[in-house]
């Protein structure tokens, strides 16, 4: 009897075939997609799981000055970590950890008990406790390499250099800025390791090398720096003043050879206070305020900050007048004691008494307000707020430092009479020290805007140039026949002007005084500064001093003033400034030219021995016995009355 089959029984058994087809097409279709689509992920992952990674600090390149002196550096360290899977013993190794480190021991067994592939114990370890701790061959304890940042000169340059944090990057300053270029990249030591986490016996660890940073050097010099903010901070002190800073250029090409601000930080303890009130209560603020106490502590208030410039603006003011011919050297101006503007009566500086007739010359050496008032006046607004843009105010300098502010101005629009007149004379804007030393610049170099700067090249570690930095002009805001009127005039304020403080014989020196009230008006607050440039016939250096807040005197003449002239004392003759020394000059006592004897390697009792032989003032910085170096250098000319700095074997900044 033959078996029939229904056509139900077919159907079903076709259907199941189909369905046992695809799931075959679709397995086949799977496996082609992990074996070529998933396969470099699933290999990965599998090495991964197989293997340990530890990875290598590389060495961060250095931060040079100009001449090659490391002002940021490395030193080879090591950090301490463990393997919890691979520790045996772990109250020991936490006992041994605690001791060698100076670690808490609780606080060490935690980490140590923690279930994760690597746990840090403890990152820039110097290299003899490491040895140490790597002789007990403990089960689980590694020993790395890692760097540890080091600042040779302590706080020198601190709110231009910067910092790094303990993962090594930076922080603040050109360490922030140039970071790409400085971290390298980093390496790693690769283990096998089972299932369980422990190392495979007799396997090889892979180890790709970490590739070090390019070094950057800076525009920065060492010794005018320090010269600098050992000029800022006794000016500082001996006004009772607030803070100050200093900025040394060269407004040919805008290199920046110095930037201090005062008070600083030792940037090798960069979260330690520089405040004495607020250290003693530290434990007790809240996080909040010591945030707020270490940002105002690293703030570099030479580009952060921005304030009324005053009188030194006026040197804007008449480059534009120059420049539009609404004023010459030859021009008559008179000065009752103030001008009615708008129907408000503002005063000269000088009220209530008055300058009576004057030249153009003579108001800028009297620093009268009434001339720059009327010379704004006859420029108008507009083409008065166009030479403001011209000048670079409206916008940031373009300097290689993170957080730079930018002027604060009035729109054009909302610039009327009385406005226009406060202007004319630094005040009701602001801009910052860097802003305005920038401009001044422009108004003695020919009329060209330079664009301030501090890196000129990145180095590899064999020393070899692999990048060259350049900077544009932005603009020509006067012509280079304004800008040689300026010099001229410029020179005459302070041979015989408001600025004849900086006067240093041999040296022909150009300068503006200013004395800015801060806000609110009648505060009895100020900011007194000077900015000063030299040689007036070719300039090389320009420079602006800032003292904020000085208690008793305060006329920037007066107060800037002597400050310019010690720093300029000996920035010129470092600089290779020669003295030119008049008839008149060379009559006086006390002025003329001696080359600088070699001191370093002396006691300090035999130094001061020398230099009293030799009628010299020594200033002696640190309590060391012996003279470690010293500013200016040996052979240096310099006038036989400017002061001769010996740094001992303690001094700060000089190990």
């Amino acid at each position: 009897m033959k078996c029939r089959v229904s056509l139900g029984a077919r159907r079903r058994a076709v259907f199941v075939g189909f369905v046992y087809i695809l799931l075959i097409l679709l397995l086949n279709v799977r496996l082609f997609y992990i074996q070529f689509f998933m396969a470099p992920d699933l290999q990965k992952a599998a090495y991964e799981q197989q293997t340990r990674d530890r990875l290598i600090t590389p060495e961060r390149g250095d931060i040079l000055d100009r001449n090659g002196r490391a002002i940021a550096t490395t030193r080879t360290v090591a950090s301490v970590s463990v393997i919890h899977a691979q520790v045996e013993e772990p109250e020991k190794v936490a006992s041994v950890l605690s001791d060698k480190l100076e670690l808490d021991y609780a606080e060490t067994l935690e980490k140590i008990n923690k279930r994760v592939a690597l746990m840090r114990i403890k990152t820039k370890v110097d290299k003899e406790t490491a040895e140490e701790i790597a002789a007990l061959k403990l089960k689980g304890v590694m020993i790395d390499e890692d760097i540890q940042r080091i600042y040779p000169y302590n706080s020198l340059a601190a709110q231009v250099i910067g910092f790094v944090g303990k993962d090594n990057q930076g922080i603040i300053g050109l360490e922030s800025k140039y970071e790409d270029y400085l971290k390298g990249r980093k390496g790693k030591i690769m283990t096998q390791t089972d299932g369980s986490g422990h190392e495979i016996k007799n396997s090889e660890q892979n180890r790709e090398a970490p590739i070090a940073g390019y070094s950057l050097v800076t525009s920065l010099d060492v010794n005018l720096q320090q010269y600098a903010e050992q000029t800022i901070e006794k000016a500082v002190r001996g006004k009772n003043a607030d803070k100050g800073s200093i900025i040394m250029m060269d407004p040919q090409n805008g290199e920046i050879f110095a930037m201090a601000c005062y008070p600083s930080f030792d940037l090798n303890s960069p979260f330690t206070i520089n405040n004495e009130e607020l250290a003693s209560r530290w434990d007790s603020v809240s996080q909040k305020e010591k945030n707020d106490a270490l940002n105002q502590m690293w703030r570099n208030f030479n580009i952060n900050d921005t304030y009324e410039p005053g009188s030194t603006f006026k040197v804007i003011t008449s480059s534009a007048g120059l420049e539009e011919g609404v004023v010459s050297e030859e021009t008559s101006f008179n000065c009752g004691g103030g001008r009615t503007v708008g129907g408000r009566y503002i005063k000269c500086w000088r009220s209530p008494r008055s300058h009576g007739s004057e030249s153009f010359v003579q108001g800028v050496q009297n620093s009268c307000n009434p001339v720059f008032m009327d010379i704004a006046a006859s420029l108008g607004s507009d083409r008065f707020y166009d030479y403001m843009l011209k000048f670079g105010f409206d916008k940031k300098t373009g300097v290689d430092l993170p957080g730079e502010a930018v002027g604060i101005m009035h729109s054009k629009d909302k610039i009327g009479p009385v406005e226009l007149a406060t202007m004319s004379f630094g005040q009701s804007f602001q801009i910052t020290p860097l802003q305005l030393l920038r401009a001044i610049s422009s108004a003695i170099n020919g009329g060209r805007l330079v664009t301030p700067h501090f890196a000129l090249e990145l180095r590899d570690k064999s020393g070899n140039t692999v990048r060259d930095f350049e900077y544009k002009d932005a603009g020509n805001p006067i012509s280079p026949d304004t800008s040689e009127r300026m010099r001229k005039i410029l020179e005459s304020v302070v041979a015989v002007g408001t600025g004849n403080k900086t006067y240093i014989p041999g040296y022909r020196i150009g300068g503006k005084t200013a004395t800015s009230e801060k806000l609110p008006r009648k505060s009895g607050k100020y900011i007194s500064s000077f900015c000063a440039f030299a040689p007036a016939e070719d300039p090389r250096v320009i420079t602006i001093v800032l003292i904020d807040e000085p208690k008793g005197v305060y006329y920037g003449g007066q107060v800037a003033g002597p400050v310019m002239k010690e720093l300029l004392s000996s920035a010129l003759p470092y600089l290779g400034i020669e003295p030119v020394y008049s008839a008149e000059e060379l009559e006086k006592d006390g002025v003329a030219p001696v080359s600088v004897p070699l001191y370093e390697g002396m006691s300090v009792a035999e130094a001061k021995n020398e230099a009293f032989k030799s009628k010299l003032t020594l200033e002696i910085v640190g309590e060391g016995e012996n003279v470690l170096s010293q500013f200016p250098p040996e052979g240096t000319q310099i006038n036989s009355d400017s002061k001769i700095i010996l740094y001992t074997d303690d001094a700060s900044g000089n190990n």
